[in-house]
C-alpha cells in the first residue's frame, strides 16, 4: 500500500505529542476515522462547540496545540462559538474540517462548503484549503506551527474527503527556535522608568499565566512594594489572590479604571490589552500625569493600545530580565492590599456568594477551576480566591457555552488534578449534551450549577442601562438532575444551606463526573 496523506497526518500527529483528537463525525471525514490507529483517542462530543472547547480546555493544560475534527461547513458553522472563545483565549488549536469530493467541488454538491477557508475568519490565525491533496500534510504542520506561534490561537484546514486515501510523502522533521523578547532598549527605559516611579502600580492579565511569569511578577511585585490589579476579563490566574500585593479586579469599564488608577504615577499592563471594555463610559482609564507601560505578546493589541509605551514581547521574559536589573526597592504608601470578605452564615434559600463561599471551603488541593457564571463573577472574586498558576481558566470572549466542556477536556488533559466547573443555570445549557462526553469517559469533574432560574446577568444590564420592558428572562422548570441522569452523569439538588458543604466535598471526592444544583436567590447589585 502505498504511504497515504492519513499516514503522513497520522506520523506529524504522533512527533508532535498529538494523540488525541477531539470532534462530532459526519460523512466528509469517514475516510480519516477508518482503521483508526491503536494509539490514537478520539473523544466524541455530541456538538461541534463542545468538541471545540473540550479541545481549548486540553490544550490550555497540557500547554501543546489540540487537534479538533469537524464536518464541513455546518459543523464548523456550530463549532464558531467556541471558536471565537479559543481565538481570544489565545489557545492553539489545529482545527479541521471535511470537504466535498473533489470532483464534486464544481458542481455545488450536498455539504459543500463554499469558501471553507473564508468562514473561520477572522477568528483564526491562518486559513487553507490546500490545492492538492499531497498538500495535506504540509498544510496541517503548517497549522500547528501557526497556532504555537505568539500569539496563541486557533488555525483551520479544510480537507476534502478523498484527499486522504491520496499518496503522500512524510512531513519532513523540522523545528522552530527563536526568542520573542524585548530589546535591550525598550527594556532600559521600562527599568529606569520603574526606578523612578514614586508610586508605581502593576495590572497583571492572563498572558502572565500563559507565560508561567507568575512568580517574576511576584517578586517584582515585592521589590517594588507595588499594588497588584487584574486586567478586566482576565480569563487566567493572573496573580495570587491572597499574596498581600494583590489589589482587586479592575472594571470593564474607563470609569471605574480611571477612578482606581488614578494615584498612581505609573501603570506596567502585563499581558493584557490596555483594557478590554464592555460599556462606554467617556471618563479617561489614565491621568494626564500618569506614565503608562505596556508588555503583551499580542502586537495587534499592542497597535490598539490607546496610550504609552507598547513592548512587543514575551511577558515571563520581560519580568525576568526586569528583575535581573535591579529594579529599586523603596516604600509605596498605595499598596491598597485587598480585605478578605467577612464570612457568611448558613441561611435559607442559599445565596450566590454563600454557595462560593462554600466551594472556597471545600475545594481539594491542586483543584482546576473553570467559570462560567456572569452573575456571580464579582461574588467569585470576593469569595473564591485563586493562588496558584494554571488553575483557573475562563472563557476570554464571553460567548457562553465553554466552560462546561471545556472542563470536560481538561479532566482529559490532566486526569490527576481535580477539576470543577462553576456554571450559571443559562450557560450551561448551551453545552449541557457536553455531560454526555463525560458519562462515556468518565471525566472527574464536578459541575456546578447557580441556579438563579434566569439569565440574570440581563436583567442586571438591563438595571445598569436603564432600560425598561424588555422580553422576560425567566428560566423556570429545568431540571438539571434529571437532566444530567439522562446523559449518564450522577446529579443531586441541594436546596439547604446547612447541606451544601457536605454535598460538595462528597463531590470532589469522586472519581467520576457529579453535578450538583444549587438553586440560589435572585440579587441585585451594581455590576460595575
Amino acid at each position: 500500500m502505498p504511504f497515504t496523506v492519513r499516514d503522513a497526518v497520522f506520523a506529524f500527529l504522533r512527533d508532535s505529542g498529538i494523540t488525541t483528537v477531539f470532534g462530532n463525525p459526519g460523512s466528509t471525514v469517514l475516510r480519516f476515522l477508518r482503521d483508526w490507529p491503536a494509539d490514537f483517542d478520539y473523544v466524541t462530543a455530541l456538538h461541534e462547540q463542545s468538541a471545540v472547547a473540550m479541545a481549548d480546555g486540553f490544550a490550555q493544560v497540557t500547554r501543546n496545540a489540540a487537534f479538533v475534527n469537524l464536518h464541513s461547513a455546518g459543523g464548523l458553522g456550530n463549532g464558531m462559538g467556541s471558536v471565537f472563545s479559543a481565538y481570544r483565549n489565545q489557545t492553539p488549536l489545529v482545527i479541521t474540517a471535511g470537504q466535498q469530493t473533489r470532483a464534486l467541488m464544481p458542481a455545488m454538491p450536498f455539504l459543500f462548503a463554499e469558501d471553507a477557508t473564508v468562514l473561520p475568519q477572522p477568528y483564526v490565525k491562518w486559513s487553507c484549503e490546500p490545492a492538492r491533496a499531497e498538500d495535506v500534510p504540509l498544510a496541517i504542520a503548517r497549522a500547528y506551527r501557526t497556532a504555537l506561534q505568539r500569539p496563541y490561537g486557533p488555525t483551520f484546514v479544510s480537507i476534502p474527503e478523498d484527499d486522504w486515501d491520496r499518496p503522500a510523502d512524510p512531513v519532513p522533521r523540522r523545528s522552530i527556535f527563536g526568542a520573542f523578547t524585548a530589546g535591550g532598549e525598550a527594556l532600559a527605559a521600562l527599568a529606569s522608568a520603574l526606578d523612578a516611579a514614586a508610586r508605581p502600580a502593576l495590572v497583571a492579565g492572563p498572558g502572565v499565566d500563559r507565560d508561567g511569569g507568575g512568580a517574576a511578577l511576584v517578586a517584582l511585585a515585592e521589590r517594588l512594594e507595588a499594588p497588584v490589579w487584574v486586567s478586566p476579563f482576565s480569563s487566567r490566574c493572573s496573580f495570587p489572590e491572597r499574596h498581600p500585593r494583590f489589589a482587586g479586579f479592575l472594571p470593564p469599564v474607563r470609569a471605574g479604571i480611571g477612578r482606581i488608577l488614578a494615584p498612581y504615577d505609573l501603570v506596567l499592563v502585563l499581558g493584557a490589552p490596555i483594557f478590554t471594555y464592555h460599556v462606554f463610559t467617556s471618563e479617561p482609564a489614565f491621568g494626564p500625569s500618569t506614565r503608562v507601560f505596556h508588555v503583551v505578546d499580542d502586537a495587534v493589541a499592542a497597535a490598539a493600545a490607546p496610550e504609552g509605551m507598547s513592548i512587543v514581547a514575551a511577558t515571563r521574559d520581560v519580568l525576568e530580565r526586569l528583575l535581573s536589573k535591579c529594579v529599586a526597592t523603596r516604600p509605596n504608601a498605595l499598596t491598597a492590599a485587598r480585605l478578605p470578605a467577612p464570612p457568611l452564615e448558613p441561611a435559607d434559600p442559599i445565596s450566590g456568594p454563600f454557595a462560593l463561599q462554600a466551594i472556597a471551603r471545600t475545594l481539594p488541593p491542586g483543584a482546576i477551576v473553570f467559570e462560567e457564571a456572569p452573575t456571580h463573577r464579582t461574588a467569585m472574586h470576593e469569595r473564591l480566591p485563586i493562588d496558584e498558576p494554571g488553575s483557573f481558566f475562563a472563557a476570554a470572549s464571553g460567548s457562553l457555552g465553554w466552560a462546561l466542556p471545556a472542563a470536560i477536556g481538561a479532566a482529559l488533559g490532566a486526569p490527576d488534578r481535580p477539576i470543577v466547573a462553576i456554571l450559571g443555570d443559562g450557560s450551561s445549557m448551551y453545552s449541557i449534551a457536553a455531560l454526555w462526553t463525560a458519562a462515556r469517559r468518565g471525566a472527574a469533574v464536578t459541575f456546578i450549577i447557580l441556579n438563579n432560574a434566569s439569565y440574570a446577568a440581563m436583567n442586571e444590564f438591563s438595571r445598569y442601562l436603564r432600560f425598561e420592558n424588555a422580553p422576560s428572562f425567566g428560566l423556570d422548570g429545568l431540571d438539571f438532575v434529571r437532566a444530567a441522569e439522562a446523559f449518564g452523569v450522577r446529579a443531586e439538588r441541594i436546596e439547604r444551606a446547612t447541606a451544601l458543604e457536605p454535598a460538595l466535598a462528597a463531590a470532589f471526592a469522586s472519581r467520576g463526573p457529579v453535578l450538583i444544583d444549587v438553586p440560589v436567590m435572585a440579587t441585585t447589585a451594581e455590576i460595575y
